[in-house]
């Protein structure tokens, strides 16, 4: 059974965007880049909201043409145009680059996705993660915690009534100062 991963960059005092969705703060180097590239590579599927979508859409289709592309952005550009992309939005109607579009987090619809064979799905997003979190969809968190404290923006997780023990799984620090913290549900880490 495929998993449903987080995997999402959060500056230590836990946002994943600055007020004005800025992520300049971030501190992806070719090492981490490269770390992140061999992850994904191995996954099924992305699972995003629309606003992700479309951010990452605008970009990495063609970015292995831009000559200032370094080569883990090449590498990356051509996992994200090859890997099957669900977007979750109830205004879009259709998307591009091998994405079909879902209107709602449905449980039952997950979880047969989770059935199928390949590949863990990677899952981004605050909102979309806070629909999953709700639903009790994910079962591992891969958080790039990068040394920055940004003061506000948007926070990876929202307040919630909802608990979740975790199981540490593994950790590893960067050379720029970026620490992994990946953890694995509880029940997940046990039936692994």
């Amino acid at each position: 059974m495929r998993k449903i991963v987080l995997t999402m960059s959060v500056s230590l005092d836990g946002f994943i965007e600055g007020p004005h969705r800025e992520i300049d703060w971030h501190r992806v180097d070719d090492e981490l880049h490269r770390y992140v590239n061999a992850q994904l590579r191995t996954m099924g599927g992305f699972l995003s909201g629309r606003v992700t979508h479309e951010l990452m859409a605008g970009f990495w289709p063609t970015a292995d043409a831009d000559p200032s592309s370094t080569g883990p952005m090449v590498e990356f550009a051509g996992i994200w145009r090859d890997m099957p992309k669900i977007v979750f939005s109830r205004t879009l109607e259709r998307a591009d680059w091998n994405t079909t579009v879902m209107r709602d987090v449905v449980p039952e619809e997950i979880r047969a996705l989770t059935a199928q064979p390949g590949g863990d799905l990677a899952l981004s997003g605050a909102g979309l993660a806070a629909a999953f979190r709700r639903h009790d969809l994910i079962d591992e968190y891969r958080l790039y915690v990068h040394p920055v404290l940004i003061g506000r923006g948007k926070p990876l997780f929202a307040p919630s009534d909802t608990t979740a023990d975790l199981q540490l799984a593994d950790t590893r620090t960067f050379g720029n100062g970026v620490v992994l913290l990946h953890y694995r549900r509880a029940r997940a880490a046990s039936a692994a």
